[in-house]
């Protein structure tokens, strides 16, 4: 499969009963120049017979690797490790791409590939072609950071991401031993220390969160991988450039502390001693409160 510029990588966990939806998507691509690397999670139900159905009918290539339950960051490092191709695409496999997003996405990487400084590409998701999840990005907007586009041009929503796969190899996801989650941008904003991405102004990912899915359980996954959280917020402290924002990320990573039973020598570990201290009370609160939900 690495004669394909583009691998669209889908990790899966006892989805069999949507997937199907993202495959139809893919042979309803306008470019071919793709292929699919999808990794199985430690499914219970069907997904390996299906996957298998889908690669019998030759249709596109697939490439399908299963392991056992270790979380998407795992799987996601598991996908990286197996891809030969150019760019990597992380599509979920509850959602669908639209049928020119591959087209697009190679089409502007031709024009910024020269480009030492650029990582990929980022996009939308949206809940139609028409309507994103959130706000559009500027439209003067032709390259960006992850951080950048959150924090400094306030954007809403959100994105698809296309990564350079050499790239990627280098920022693998850790995840606490005895843990499986640890936010997405824990890489991304690694990743933006040193490189920008191209703006796709379009949806090219159709997006519905659904009551399986890690977007309905923030809370109840923060509590459950309280050291992998701890990991990204303490991140997030280092790349705060306003004061609000460290605080914030103080807060979190204190919150964390909390549900990782560590939260006297988490507070003593932090960089501004002040600033800790007036953090605390409020993480507290978060933590028994708001996070119980």
């Amino acid at each position: 499969m690495n004669d394909k510029t583009l691998a669209v990588f889908t990790p899966t966990y006892n989805r069999a009963y949507i997937i199907g939806k993202l495959y139809k998507s893919l042979l309803a691509q306008t470019s071919e120049d793709f292929c699919w690397i999808v990794v199985d999670d430690g499914s219970s139900d069907n997904t390996e017979q299906l996957i298998a159905s889908f690669i019998s009918e030759d249709r596109i290539p697939i490439r399908y690797i299963k392991q056992e339950n270790g979380g998407k960051q795992r799987a996601h490092n598991t996908g990286v490790d197996a891809c030969d191709n150019e760019l990597f695409f992380c599509v979920d496999s509850d959602d669908a791409l639209v049928p020119t997003a591959v087209e697009d996405v190679l089409s502007l990487w031709q024009r910024v590939k020269a480009r030492d400084d650029v990582a990929g590409i980022i996009a939308m998701r949206g809940h139609s072609e028409a309507k994103p999840m959130g706000t559009w990005i500027p439209e003067n907007l032709d390259y960006t950071t992850m951080w950048d586009l959150y924090y400094r041009h306030h954007h809403r929503g959100d994105t698809a991401l296309v990564y350079r796969t050499d790239i990627l190899r280098k920022y693998p996801y850790i995840v606490e031993p005895g843990e499986k989650f640890i936010g997405e941008t824990y890489v991304y904003h690694q990743i933006d220390q040193s490189y920008r991405l191209a703006v796709l102004h379009k949806v090219i990912w159709i997006c519905e969160y659904l009551p399986d899915g890690y977007t309905k359980h923030v809370r109840k996954i923060t509590r459950e991988n309280p050291r992998s959280y701890m990991r990204l917020k303490r991140s997030y402290i280092d790349y705060s450039d306003t004061f609000a924002l460290k605080a914030e990320n103080t807060i979190l990573y204190l919150v964390g502390a909390y549900f990782a039973g560590c939260f006297g020598e988490a507070l003593k570990g932090l960089p501004n001693r002040a600033l800790s201290l007036l953090c605390a009370p409020v993480a507290l609160l978060l933590a028994k409160t708001e996070f119980q939900r």
